[in-house]
């Protein structure tokens, strides 16, 4: 699949660019004010190459007066042999990590990657860091690094009601190959296309869902002289989320 869409990809950019290149040579050979000099013809020409990012594909020849180039089959069929193949090494032995589970563990990075975005700017915004002495560095890392794990757990715990795939088992069995694109279950797919939950709540991301708990408030009330704390109820959502973390409401 990778090398049939990384041909697919190369084929279309040397055409695109080949048409390109095709313009300059025109402008350098065209009646009225003709492109000349051979600093703005590679002023042009590494534009175009710049931008379609094939240019090591191509063998370019630039004079004063006029501009030809051709394809670097050689180049171009050297790449093409790499096609839909990488190379995953690991420490471990096959005793203690298959082939299949190296692979797995090494397109999990994806989920790290998503981690630290979060981590970094989504949610939690650990940077900018107002602290110069290093312990006090070290301790706002500390907690921000707790906070995430607070949050993945609320995230694994809140998936039903989140846009979030609860069912993983369902979603591994769907793809043909560990190499494969990562697919979602039918049931993340479902309560996508429906944005809606089985259970009939509108689907939230964990951002608006925060948003959403917000709005619980607690209230100090006077009444007859005596004062005591009221929280207001919580709707159907509201209610099923504090089930799902199995924490008390009030």
């Amino acid at each position: 699949m990778l090398a049939d869409e990384r041909k697919r990809k190369r084929q279309e950019l040397l055409a695109a660019t080949e048409k390109k290149l095709a313009e300059v040579v025109a402008a350098t050979q065209r009646s009225k004010q003709p492109l000349r000099g051979e600093q703005k013809i590679a002023l042009r020409v590494g534009k175009l190459l710049g931008s379609s990012k094939v240019g090591k594909h191509f063998q370019l020849r630039i004079e004063e007066n006029c501009f030809s180039w051709q394809r670097d089959q050689e180049n171009i069929d050297r790449e093409a042999a790499l096609d839909g193949i990488y190379v995953i090494r690991t420490s471990l032995s096959a005793e203690h990590s298959s082939n299949e589970e190296t692979v797995r563990c090494y397109k999990g990075l994806a989920a790290v990657e998503r981690a630290f975005r979060s981590f970094k700017s989504v949610d939690l915004k650990v940077r900018p860091i107002h602290h110069h002495l290093a312990d006090r560095v070290r301790a706002h890392v500390l907690l921000c690094m707790l906070a995430y794990y607070v949050e993945w757990h609320m995230r694994k715990a809140l998936a039903p009601i989140l846009f979030d795939d609860e069912d993983r088992v369902a979603a591994e069995a769907e793809r043909d190959s560990v190499v494969a694109p990562v697919s979602r279950s039918p049931k993340a797919q479902r309560k996508a296309r429906r944005k809606r939950t089985e259970e009939g709540f509108a689907v939230h991301s964990f951002q608006t869902l925060l948003r959403d708990l917000a709005t619980i408030t607690k209230n100090q009330m006077q009444m007859g002289g005596q004062s005591f704390e009221m929280i207001t109820a919580p709707t159907e959502l509201q209610q099923r989320a504090f089930e799902l973390l199995e924490l008390p409401c009030r």
